[in-house]
């Protein structure tokens, strides 16, 4: 199923996040991971992509065996940096086979090494280019990216808005925001787009704190800001792996109930391959979870 005609049910979708396992232990712990988390039925699940296209073929594997193994909707990550028009064609034409009928096209990150995009050998310059071909087949649910606190190469919050504008206009169905822990800078992000036109479904994208450093380190790159009173918080903590922990899923829990007050279209969770945050904030907040109103689309 199209993870658009998802978002159009009168309950919030909820989904999760995953990388592909680099090594054997990592591959374990993801398995046990996602066994757990299957028990809360999720709506659809993504599989991210490596910088440069360097974790594709251990996304296509993962993605094809939660979607036609395990049964769950799934949503493949895809990147066009330095991308070849002919392989990108190959590439849909491998994933369409294999029943994925949804993706995510991104730009993506430069490659490893290098700290700037530059499309040296590509056919494809941003991730408009890449959904516009997509759409072209009508074969794939498309989901894009958005960014409440603007994208960091952006120049400005209005220039980032008409970038995202252009990707509805090539064709994407959805839009999953990138992580932020202000839930204002979503409100308004929201209402800016639709004064702007775009009708799409914004889907808040969720991280639960659960090592200090990390994250920080995360916002920092993604230009995310984490509000100071959750940072004197934090701080004195950082060392201890639990008490971090209890912060960041009691904040993460509030933020997700908010969230919900405000009838977003669901909640997309960066799990970071792990389970046991995502699970507590969800059984926390599933009593919580109302029919969606007409405050965000």
């Amino acid at each position: 199923m199209k993870i658009v005609e998802l978002l159009k049910n009168d309950h919030p979708s909820f989904s999760f996040e995953f990388f592909p396992p680099k090594n054997y232990s990592s591959i374990l712990e993801l398995g046990i991971n996602v066994g757990q988390l299957l028990k809360l039925s999720p709506s659809f699940i993504s599989v991210t992509y490596g910088a440069g296209g360097s974790t594709q073929e251990a996304t296509f594997e993962l993605i094809d065996y939660l979607q036609n193994k395990l049964g769950l909707c799934s949503m493949a990550h895809y990147t066009c940096v330095n991308a070849h028009r002919e392989k990108v064609l190959k590439d849909l034409d491998y994933l369409y086979e294999r029943n994925i009928e949804n993706l995510m096209l991104l730009r993506g990150d430069p490659p490893k090494g290098q700290d700037t995009f530059v499309n040296e050998n590509g056919d494809f310059h941003h991730a408009s280019d890449l959904i516009e071909l997509v759409s072209t087949q009508s074969r794939f649910g498309i989901g894009a990216a958005g960014y409440p606190e603007c994208h960091p190469e952006s120049e400005n919050q209005e220039t980032d808005l008409q970038f995202l504008k252009l990707k509805v206009d090539k064709g994407a169905d959805f839009i999953i925001t990138q992580m932020f822990f202000v839930n204002q800078y979503y409100f308004d992000f929201v209402d800016r787009a639709r004064k702007a036109g775009i009708d799409k479904p914004i889907v808040p994208g969720i991280i639960p704190i659960t090592n200090y450093r990390q994250i920080k380190r995360f916002a920092q790159m993604g230009g995310s800001e984490i509000p100071e009173a959750l940072i004197k918080a934090l701080e004195p903590y950082q060392d201890d792996a639990e008490k971090t922990y209890n912060i960041g899923v009691d904040f993460a829990i509030q933020q997700c109930r908010e969230l919900l007050d405000h009838g977003v279209p669901g909640l997309h969770f960066y799990t970071l391959n792990k389970s046991r945050a995502t699970i507590e904030i969800f059984e926390t907040i599933k009593g919580h979870i109302s029919r969606k109103n007409n405050l965000v689309l």
